[in-house]
């Protein structure tokens, strides 16, 4: 029996043991050299040096350059609308119209007031010339001649007086055409045609857009990093001379207004609640694309950074907190290696260390390379790799 059973261990054993050293061959296998030691083909890009401009990106507000109310200088009904709402006006038109009766009644009773004063007048002149020579040859008395050169005088003040009311009248009468002191885009009305109006009732609102301003506010350190003038381009900065410095506005869609703008405006104080002070921008606006309430982004150049080293923002790869970059040596080996950035501008980051001009560096896989890998790189320009992805600096998979 044990014979038996020795019988049918032996060939069990055989089998275990074949099992184990195939296992072992495998873990051999594994734990040993990549069986693919091909190169890796990456896109590549050498880093660059070159002048950065820099600059300040502020929310702003647009507002008309002249904002003004149309009300009327005189009361009476509204007989006549002659605008379109949302159309462009000049200065000088006339809006609206109302009843002109009453002033034209009021003109005309000052023209027969003054016409009386005048005969009055005329009158009382008569009477002194006639009567100098009769008081000097002392056939009247002094007083009566006295009397009637005092006359004289209150009619030519009556006849003052009767001039100035008709030509108050006659202004009153002018204004009942309402009109337009500005150039510009005429709102909606305020009051409606038979409305009983008065010097305090608005009637519409004119907005001169051509130019037409854009507000925005900067912070307190913001303003006094330009108001020192710390340029690098050592020329004034954005407040000391701010018609030199162009302004961009980026509107709502994204788009960016063909129009350059430029500073007109920088407020007399820091808002204490805000901590900011706000600045107007003046832009062209031909075509009346801009209209008063809409928002967009300011951006102007307020420095430029000389000899930065530019690197496209793809090539980066973060990891806990800290970023590398892929480099490539001259035997098209590839080393991880630690840098530290400055600030993203756009689509490429400014390197502040880890880094030489010229040195090439993987822009697509970084995350996937390891030290010591042997890479085939198809070398692009730095801005074509830049522009290939707009976004920030690639994420550790």
């Amino acid at each position: 029996m044990t014979q038996a059973i020795s019988s049918i261990l032996k060939p069990l054993t055989c089998v275990i043991l074949l099992s184990l050293a195939l296992l072992l061959n495998g873990c051999k296998k594994s734990s040993g050299a990549p069986q693919n030691t091909a190169a890796i083909p990456v896109i590549a890009t050498q880093v660059s040096e070159r002048d950065v401009p820099l600059g300040g990106d502020w929310v702003a507000t647009l507002d008309g350059f002249v904002n003004a109310e149309i009300r009327s200088l005189v009361s009476g009904y509204l007989v006549r609308q002659t605008y379109r709402e949302g159309s462009v006006v000049h200065a000088g038109d006339v809006l609206f119209e109302i009843d002109p009766r009453p002033f034209q009644a009021t003109l005309n009773q000052a023209q027969g007031q003054l016409a009386s004063s005048r005969a009055q007048l005329e009158l009382a002149k008569i009477n002194v010339d006639r009567d100098t020579p009769l008081a000097a040859a002392h056939a009247i008395a002094q007083r009566q001649l006295d009397t009637e050169i005092q006359q004289k005088a209150v009619q030519e003040a009556a006849v003052q007086t009767a001039a100035a009311n008709l030509e108050q009248a006659r202004l009153n009468l002018g204004f009942t055409k309402v009109r337009s002191l500005v150039t510009g885009i005429a709102g909606r009305t305020e009051s409606q045609v038979g409305n009983l109006v008065s010097p305090s009732t608005t009637l519409t609102s004119v907005s001169q857009v051509d130019p037409i301003k854009a507000y925005f506010s900067i912070s307190e350190q913001e303003y006094l990093a330009l108001s020192k003038g710390t340029n690098s381009q050592d020329k004034a900065g954005l407040l000391q001379a701010p018609g030199s410095v162009s302004l961009q506005l980026v509107l709502g869609d994204g788009s960016v207004y063909p129009y350059p703008g430029r500073i007109i405006f920088v407020d007399r104080q820091i808002n204490p609640q805000t901590g900011t002070i706000q600045i107007a921008g003046a832009f062209p606006n031909p075509r009346k694309l801009l209209r008063p309430g809409q928002f967009g982004r300011i951006k102007a150049e307020t420095a430029v950074l000389r000899h930065a080293l530019v690197l496209p923002a793809r090539a980066v790869n973060e990891l806990q907190g800290t970023y590398q970059v892929a480099v490539i040596d001259a035997s098209n080996t590839v080393q991880l290696r630690p840098v530290k950035l400055d600030r993203q501008i756009g689509s490429e980051w400014i390197i502040t260390e880890g880094l030489r001009a010229g040195e090439r560096v993987v822009v697509e896989g970084v995350s996937k390379l390891r030290t010591g890998m042997k890479v085939q790189p198809e070398l692009v320009a730095n801005h074509a790799a830049a522009s290939a992805n707009t976004g920030a600096g690639a994420k550790a998979d």
